[in-house]
């Protein structure tokens, strides 16, 4: 069998893993434009307002998210060897985990609530950001609890069911929306307020519709947690700390560039902040592919470590890579060729969507780098290499794109794009090393 066959065979599973995941993810991600553009209708300032807050609490998110992927490496490596009752254990330790950092981050959220004026955002962005900041804050423990049962059922070969659940919570959250934010059906109109109740409540209802599918599917039996209230290990849970902690430094690296970017932008002016907003929705929503795509490949290159089929971890890594690129350059297409219409949907103001579609060309030119960085991360997340992948995305970001949007965007002549370029620089730098580090350390193996 030629080399290309073999690395063309893996292309089939991972994406068989990957599309459940993928619309998964831009379901969720679907939730946040979705908000943008019901925001967007009631002005200006609210869609800045939400832009910012919502920029903040992606922070503490994405830090989530890092704590919560080992569950899907541990579980699927468990799967591999076929130990079935451990799976459930990495469950048991997630979910604990889940629980403890969701109320850490609840309560620095909630500190923060009182001192976002720290930020010297616009005083009409300051004025109407902070209920909805606090709402969206007391989320992050239902969001880190669904995060740690949706990757176990991913790691057990069952995407499918938790896909149709963020589809609906989709749904559920447009409709919340129309009655908070304008006040139907006997509710307050709460306005921006109001996108965050509803954020809330639409996350709370989708712990509790996951867990009790888990806890019913016969699939899962042999695998579902069966000593609830046994004491934890503390050696599992270090060790799945050892990988989540720098998992979750590599995540904050790239989010904290794009919170910067989103601070800086708001020095410009809230018609920036808000451009920004659109822009970020849509190339979030294209990167959640490249995204989901990278957890299959991330779950299928554990799963063969587990299993002891080292030859298989150049193949699965390969041709991922090589799907994500294309991917990334259909996508590229379509904001070059669309990018001014798709601003219009958020937006009336002709100078944010003028300006939107303008740092969606920059975006189209980023995102084969946003592809490659983020499945060669969760490559080497599979073979539980974080530390230097931690260092890369650090360098990358925070020397790379947040100085060199402050020199070209803020002070420079370049402005809003000046600053989206400087993210382009870091995620071609993150892309380069991080491939490079998984060619490396698949040739030592």
């Amino acid at each position: 069998m030629s080399r290309f066959t073999t690395y063309f065979a893996e292309v089939r599973p991972t994406l068989a893993l990957a599309v459940p995941i993928i619309v998964g993810q831009v379901s969720q991600m679907l939730m946040g434009i979705t908000d943008s553009v019901m925001i967007g209708q009631t002005g200006t300032v609210p869609l800045a307002a939400s832009s910012f807050g919502g920029n903040v609490f992606g922070v503490f998110y994405v830090v989530g998210i890092g704590l919560m992927l080992p569950v899907a490496v541990f579980v699927a490596r468990a799967r591999g060897a076929g130990r079935l009752e451990e799976c459930g254990e990495y469950l048991r330790h997630g979910l604990a985990l889940a629980l403890g950092f969701g109320v850490i981050e609840t309560a620095m959220m909630a500190a923060l609530g009182t001192q976002l004026h720290g930020f010297q955002q616009p005083p009409e962005v300051l004025a109407a950001v902070n209920p909805f900041f606090l709402l969206i804050g007391a989320s992050i423990t239902p969001v880190l609890v669904y995060l740690a049962l949706r990757q176990f059922a991913e790691a057990m070969g069952r995407p499918w069911v938790p896909m149709f659940m963020m589809l609906g919570s989709v749904g559920l959250n447009v409709f919340l929306n129309w009655v908070f934010i304008w006040g139907h059906l006997g509710a307050p109109a709460l306005g921006l307020a109001g996108a965050g109740l509803a954020t809330l409540i639409s996350r709370v209802i989708g712990v509790w519709v996951i867990f009790e599918w888990l806890r019913r599917d016969v699939a899962m039996r042999g695998a579902w947690p069966q000593r609830w209230w046994a004491p934890l290990s503390r050696e599992r849970l270090k060790k799945m700390l050892r990988l989540g902690l720098p998992t979750s430094g590599i995540l904050f690296f790239e989010s904290g560039a794009f919170t910067a970017a989103a601070i800086m932008m708001g020095w410009l002016g809230a018609a920036p902040l808000a451009a920004h907003q659109i822009a970020l929705s849509c190339a979030g929503t294209t990167f959640m592919v490249s995204l989901g795509l990278s957890m299959a490949a991330g779950m299928r290159v554990s799963g063969a470590v587990g299993a002891g089929e080292t030859p298989r971890l150049r193949p699965i890594g390969y041709s991922a890579l090589a799907l994500g690129v294309v991917i990334s350059v259909f996508f590229m297409a379509v904001y070059f060729a669309a990018g001014r219409m798709v601003a219009g949907w958020f937006v009336d103001d002709a100078a944010v969507v003028a300006l939107a579609a303008q740092l969606l060309v920059v975006a189209a030119l980023f995102q084969v780098a946003d592809g490659a960085q983020v499945i060669g991360a969760a490559l080497l997340r599979g073979l539980t290499d974080v530390k230097l992948p931690a260092v890369i995305t650090f360098v990358a970001y925070w020397l790379v794109a947040i100085p060199g949007g402050y020199v070209f965007g803020v002070h420079g002549k370049f402005g809003a794009v000046g600053i989206w370029m400087a993210l382009a620089a870091g995620l071609g730098v993150a892309a380069v090393f991080l491939a490079w580090r998984f060619v490396r350390l698949t040739r030592l193996r």
